[in-house]
């Protein structure tokens, strides 16, 4: 499993615009189709609901890829 970390700057950051910040997809539209398809774990639970607000100390997985949100 590769593993990632995100400083968070601010207090929270939607779920597809992390996906499209680390690179897991090309824009925030692609984020919210990987969000609706039902591929992305929040702290190892499915989450559909594609602008859910991240915060410090979640983690986010996509396939083999895990991104553990970190405050900056």
């Amino acid at each position: 499993m590769q593993r990632l970390e995100f400083e968070l700057d601010r207090e929270f950051v939607e779920l597809n615009q992390l996906l499209k910040l680390v690179g897991l997809c090309d824009s925030g539209g692609a984020g919210k189709a990987l969000v609706a398809s039902g591929a992305v774990r929040v702290d190892g639970l499915v989450e559909l609901r594609k602008t859910c607000k991240i915060r410090a100390g979640q983690v986010v997985s996509l396939d083999d890829v895990e991104v553990r949100v970190v405050a900056a």
